[in-house]
């Protein structure tokens, strides 16, 4: 039986409690219904007192506190509500605590913006991580020694996991069911709590909205220009003629600001709003394709799914208002 760990603070998203009661508590009963013992023990963990009072309607009475946590196999972070920095904070013990934990031999995982505390204890340098899809820029800023891949749904390196966003942070859950238990209880999981089975991407929930955290006024006027001009064919030299700078150079400046070629910058507004026409409008495909800037259905289609993780026609399947 694997012991679970799970770190309750007064932030956390009842979401991330709940759920994952939910679904440990499915792997056990179907276990157990076929004469096998249960998989997991989960423990809810606080850091001094026991009796946790959320800032919404919801209360939590852990079984122990982190002084006296010993020897579990997996502890998992719950996401949080609020600035990653002001609640790495508010509880700071918890990053030593997870350092002890995972030097002792313990698993570590996080769901959702959970993810920080593992980056603050260093936990995640030098590997692959992700982490709800809004918060990515901000982690790789804060955090330069991870690789943060928005795109990705989970990684897993050396005892050390991360999930996406959200409600999708629960597929992790099923991962690791599936990884300790094998296919057949995390499917048989998947179907009681109807939660598809299916740890690729979580591109296609991402709302492009432009990196504006920063102070290049130059960048930030061809930042507008590019919102602007998307569906037209523009070229870097039209875009870089917003600055007082040669091409080259408006490129590094370019990238240093907003972390994307201009190029890049222009196909993320472009699929923004492809993905805002196929959700809202009964247009063909080349019609999105030419309102949105594309020449070549190939090339629209091809850079669409590699920035969403779907093709144009799976996007509006899934989320067309008048389908």
């Amino acid at each position: 039986m694997k012991t679970i760990s799970m770190f309750i603070h007064e932030d956390v998203y009842t979401s991330s409690i709940g759920g994952v009661i939910d679904l440990l508590t499915g792997a056990n009963l179907y276990m157990t219904e076929r004469g096998r013992p249960p998989a997991f023990r989960l423990e809810l963990v606080a850091e001094r007192t026991k009796n946790i009072q959320l800032d919404e309607p919801a209360q939590f009475l852990c079984y122990t506190t982190m002084d006296k946590v010993k020897d579990p196999d997996l502890v998992l972070i719950p996401g949080f509500k609020g600035d990653p920095q002001a609640i790495l904070c508010k509880y700071a013990a918890v990053v030593d605590w997870l350092c002890e934990m995972y030097r002792c031999g313990a698993e570590v995982a996080s769901l959702c913006v959970g993810s920080f505390f593992l980056a603050e204890a260093g936990l995640l340098n030098g590997k692959t991580a992700t982490s709800h899809w809004a918060a990515a820029e901000s982690m790789q800023s804060h955090y330069p020694q991870i690789i943060v891949q928005s795109d990705r749904l989970i990684t897993d390196q050396e005892g050390v996991y991360t999930s996406g966003g959200g409600f999708s942070a629960l597929k992790l859950i099923l991962y690791l069911i599936e990884k300790f238990c094998g296919r057949e209880v995390a499917l048989e999981v998947s179907k009681r709590y109807s939660i598809e089975i299916d740890y690729s991407s979580q591109a296609h929930f991402a709302v492009f909205a432009g990196q504006r955290r920063h102070h290049d006024e130059e960048i930030l006027k061809s930042q507008a220009y590019i919102e602007r001009h998307y569906a037209t064919l523009l070229s870097i030299e039209e875009v870089s003629a917003q600055c007082s700078t040669g091409k080259r150079n408006f490129i590094r400046r370019f990238k240093a600001a907003t972390h994307n070629t201009p190029m890049e910058y222009l196909q993320r507004v472009r699929v923004e709003a492809a993905k805002k026409a196929l959700e809202n409008e009964n247009w063909p495909l080349d019609q999105v394709m030419d309102r949105t800037g594309y020449e070549d259905i190939k090339t629209f289609r091809m850079i669409f799914k590699r920035l969403t993780g779907l093709t144009p026609r799976e996007y509006r399947k899934k989320y067309s208002r008048l389908s």
